[in-house]
């Protein structure tokens, strides 16, 4: 599946929206203009741009960009937007904005650190954020709205949501006539004096840096005076008698509770203030720059981020500190800067903080009450994210033991049950931090080691997080978040993962399985080798991992040799522990539209299984003559592999063929494979297909294929009428195998792009279909996007096979662990994680289920109960015989004779017993025949008759039945 990109951090917290003018006018700030062209009246102005932080002959270590305010009235920040893009590149990279610009005043935004922080540090930064500038051009933007900017050139200026725009070197956007000068990494363009005519070109020059921040304000004017004469200052009055020096008064202290307030921004934002507390949390390396206080006033304990990368190395937790700084909303959360040391004072040390050990609140109002503030965890957390893990470091977490979950994987879209749903999704979720801002992905920390990525501590969605230690509770990157009490990489956890890995999936019974799995763009083809050219993403050293972009329908997977093999590694390791009797495999090598022979690859990895096997375990289902034209095909496709040992071929391989073309239902999706399979030792067919749907990510050509907002994604109408067409083929092909009143077993696994409550699988329920995880395995999914877990890779089963369905599990072995751990981020760090397992193999997990498809032997014949005797009734008795003569011994018979059996008496009738006839007659301990029991003057005949042994006891009708071990034909 081509999946949407997950999207990126958020961009901080909540805005109030009611009454947002209202408040504007009560507290004297200005309100943005909701048309915000660029003009001279500005209401806040770009006033300088730096881009060279940390790079050699830099003047700063780090980037920035400096606001101005040049009107008489305070600007509120909250909702507008930083902008950057490259000389020539799409806005792509934005940083929101928050606080307040008092009149002649600047503020100034602190951006990338460079690789040089020997270098000298800004002033204290009123705002931070990650966005790398250009040394040398670029093109950045103010705007008073949230949403993405899409603008170029002329156009920018003139958009109403901008504010400031400023192009400098060869930007291919800026205001008036030109962009500004070119840059170096040793000067900014700034104004000289503030001054704007709208026009780049005329009020930038290029020049030393010189970043000033809201504590730096311009010179009051001086008195006036008459040049000339002297003042002469009048007498006092009376004449002071010894004169004293008032001693400056100590600022009057304010709790944190009224710094804190009763909502979600304090009531102080904007004044410098005085308060006291306790040292929790110290973050003095890893970008967060700062620290956390906290105090109990009226025993309601509160605590406040002191942002002082200045300070932050002067204090230590459990000291208590005096602080004057000025407070702010920093995206959402309350702060207080502080600039200098002058601000602090330790008046005590080692003082115990006893942390507030609560639940986890369900509201953002609850959850005001314990932002800055030591706690410790209470409940049950279980791991729901994952993905951001390698790049942040940071875990997504759920209250209770479930991770959040997909809506639409629970209930229909827009239904009221979906809303519930994401309403439980809010109320339970938090983020696991590691007390840093790093982005590990970032050249230069590229020899780093994400916090939590592990694989002797496993971090798996789904997976128990027990909490050991207390943490901070912070909002940052619009989120709520925890973080340890010092940055994770000083050695501090704070937390405990449960390790849920199994080395096999659980047993679904049955003496068929049929499994499906997405095996993660499997290309031989390398991208190195592709003629028309690929471009390739690259691990830390600059050597090229995986395919990024492959020029005519070319490659999608590995770049090199090595990087394939550990590709394969991993999937034969995968394949080989699910062990099912069919796989069902999607985004595999379509070897035949590249130019290469037809089934290549899934002849490699058949191969390659096999070796790992060490016997010829496997075999793969040849491509279908119903396949359209090699045109009409993707360079992805879908294949079946088999083992040979448990099901046999039925017929050739089937494709639904007919519907790629222009108007078909699969012109934008793989065409389904079937094939039908029976037992090898007998017993009922099943036809199963492989499907692989149009992708959620890009809209394809249909009315209904633009994402509705519903949950279902784009191409929504597509995936619909492949499902139609799905159900109509499979019902032809169930037509030419059966008769019209039976139906064959069918099971559509594979990847449909659509999670177990969307409108294509309820579609397919209403066609007669079950989902086998959801109705045998419920509770396990197959995929994790955004945090939330649901199932796209499904396994369908028709009325005739559910019948025979024994079980079902989800292999949960890729989607939750993390993306660290995959071939495709192999050496991305200071640690190597890829191994030679099955985890992370892939994005996706493999389904199985058990199905009993093989004839029943027929049961043993009960035994006929023995006859009852007749009685009989007493002999009378008899007179004493006379003596006779002793017998004479009568000659024996010499081997060629034969003593003829005496007839019976006509009036006799013996009962005897039935004697059944062993499976393997016993030697007699002299050599002789094989001892039977004595049957009296009857003759023995066997016979062998339908795999079974007969013994006839001839002359009496006596019938003795034997089983011998085996089928019955």
């Amino acid at each position: 599946m081509n999946h949407d990109t997950p999207a990126p951090r958020g961009t901080r917290r909540r805005v109030l929206v009611a009454a947002t003018s209202l408040a504007l006018m009560v507290t004297g700030l200005a309100a943005p203009s909701a048309s915000a062209v660029v003009t001279p009246d500005s209401p806040v102005i770009i006033n300088e741009v730096y881009g060279g932080g940390g790079n050699n002959g830099a003047a700063f270590d780090q980037d920035f960009v400096e606001l101005y305010n040049p009107g008489a009235e305070a600007v509120s920040l909250e909702g507008w937007t930083l902008h950057y893009a490259s000389s020539g590149g799409a806005w792509n990279n934005r940083l929101a904005l928050a606080g307040v610009i008092q009149p002649g005043s600047s503020f100034l935004v602190g951006l990338a650190y460079g690789a040089n922080l020997d270098l000298a540090d800004l002033p204290t930064p009123d705002a931070t954020g990650n966005l790398a500038l250009s040394g040398t051009q670029g093109k950045v933007a103010l705007t008073s709205t949230s949403d993405t900017l899409s603008c170029d050139g002329a156009d920018c200026a003139a958009s109403p949501q901008v504010v400031d725009i400023v192009g400098w070197g060869g930007a291919s956007a800026y205001a008036g006539s030109a962009p500004a000068p070119r840059t170096s990494n040793s000067t900014s363009v700034s104004r000289t004096d503030h001054i704007n005519t709208a026009d780049n070109a005329a009020d930038f020059t290029a020049g030393e840096p010189t970043p000033a921040n809201s504590g730096i304000t311009p010179d009051p004017e001086p008195s006036p005076s008459d040049p000339t004469t002297d003042p002469t200052p009048e007498p006092s009055p009376e004449p002071t008698v010894d004169p004293t020096v008032e001693p400056t008064p100590e600022p009057s202290v304010v709790t944190i509770t009224a710094i804190q307030g009763d909502t979600d921004t304090s009531p102080l934002v904007g004044q410098t203030v005085t308060t006291i507390g306790v040292v929790t949390g110290v973050y003095a390396t890893g970008g967060i720059n700062g620290y956390t206080i906290q105090s109990t006033t009226d025993g309601v304990t509160r605590g406040l981020f002191i942002y002082s990368g200045s300070t932050d190395d002067l204090v230590a937790a459990g000291d208590e500190v005096r602080v004057t700084g000025r407070i702010s909303e920093y995206n959402g959360q309350t702060q207080m800067s502080v600039s200098d040391a002058s601000g602090v004072t330790v008046t005590a040390s080692g003082v115990a903080v006893t942390p507030v050990s609560t639940t986890w609140p369900t509201t953002d109002a609850e959850r005001e009450a314990l932002e800055s503030v030591l706690w410790m965890p209470q409940g049950t957390f279980t791991v729901s994210n994952t993905y951001s893990t390698n790049q942040y470091g940071e875990v997504g977490l759920a209250t209770g033991d479930t991770p959040l979950l997909q809506p639409t994987d629970i209930a229909p879209a827009g239904s009221a049950e979906a809303a519930a749903v994401e309403a439980d999704n809010a109320a339970r979720a938090l983020v696991l931090d590691d007390g840093a801002t790093t982005n590990y992905l970032n050249s230069n920390n590229s020899g780093l080691v994400p916090s939590w990525v592990s694989q002797t501590e496993p971090v798996r969605v789904g997976a128990t997080a027990t909490f050991t230690e207390p943490v901070i509770v912070a909002y940052r990157n619009n989120a709520w978040k925890v973080d340890p009490v010092a940055p994770a990489s000083t050695g501090v956890d704070p937390v405990a993962f449960e390790n849920t890995r199994t080395a096999a999936p659980e047993a679904v019974g049955g003496d068929v399985t049929v499994a499906g799995f997405n095996v993660l763009n499997y290309f031989t083809t390398l991208g190195a080798d592709w003629a028309p050219g690929c471009t390739s993403y690259k691990d830390r050293d600059g050597n090229p991992i995986t395919d990024n972009n492959c020029n005519d329908n070319g490659p999608r997977g590995a770049y090199t040799t090595e990087s394939f093999l550990r590709q394969q590694i991993k999937i034969v390791k995968a394949i080989n522990g699910l062990d099912a009797s069919v796989v069902g495999l999607t985004e595999i090598e379509n070897s035949a539209a590249l130019g290469r022979p037809a089934d290549e690859a899934i002849a490699q990895l058949v191969a390659a299984l096999n070796d790992d096997a060490g016997f010829a375990k496997w075999d793969y289902v040849r491509s279908s003559a119903e396949l359209p034209p090699i045109s009409q095909q993707d360079a992805i496709s879908n294949a079946i592999i088999y083992q040979p040992a448990e099901v046999a071929l039925v017929g050739a391989s089937r494709a639904l063929g007919d519907q790629s073309g222009a108007d078909g239902a699969f012109v934008n999706a793989r065409e389904p494979l079937g094939q039908i399979f029976a037992p090898v030792e007998g017993g009922e067919e099943i036809f199963v297909v492989v499907n692989h749907l149009k992708s959620k990510g890009s809209a394809g050509p249909w009315p209904g294929d633009a994402d509705t907002g519903d949950g279902q994604g784009s191409s929504n109408e597509s995936r619909m009428r492949q499902v139609e067409a799905l159900i109509a083929w499979v019902d032809v092909i169930a037509n030419e195998t059966r008769a019209a009143d039976a139906t064959i077993p069918v099971a559509l696994v594979g990847d449909f792009n659509s999670y177990t409550q969307e409108d294509p699988m309820l579609a397919l329920y209403a066609a007669g279909y079950v989902d086998a995880v959801a109705t045998l395995d419920a509770g396990e999914h197959t995929y994790s996007y955004s945090g939330l877990s649901g199932s796209l890779d499904h396994v369908l089963l028709n009325e005739a096979a559910r019948a025979l369905a024994t079980g079902a599990d989800v292999w949960e072995i890729n989607s939750g662990e993390s993306i660290a751990l995959e071939y495709s981020r192999y050496n991305y760090h200071g640690a190597i994680y890829w191994q030679d397992d099955p985890y992370r193999s892939s994005d996706h997990d493999p389904v199985i289920v058990g199905l009993t498809l093989r004839a029943a032997p027929e049961p043993e014949p009960e035994p006929e109960p023995e006859p009852e005797p007749e009685p009989q009734p007493e002999p009378e008795p008899q007179p004493e015989p006379e003596p006779q003569p002793e017998p004479q011994p009568e000659p024996q018979p010499g081997p060629a004779e034969t003593t003829p059996p005496a007839p019976a008496p006509a009036d006799s009738t013996p009962t005897l017993p039935v004697v059944p006839a062993p499976s393997t007659p016993a030697a007699p301990a002299d050599g002789g025949s094989s001892a039977l029991p004595d049957t009296g003057s009857s003759a023995m005949t066997t016979v062998t008759l339908g795999g079974g042994l007969l013994l006839l006891l001839l002359g009496f009708g006596v019938l003795a039945v034997g089983r011998r071990p085996g089928r019955i034909s």
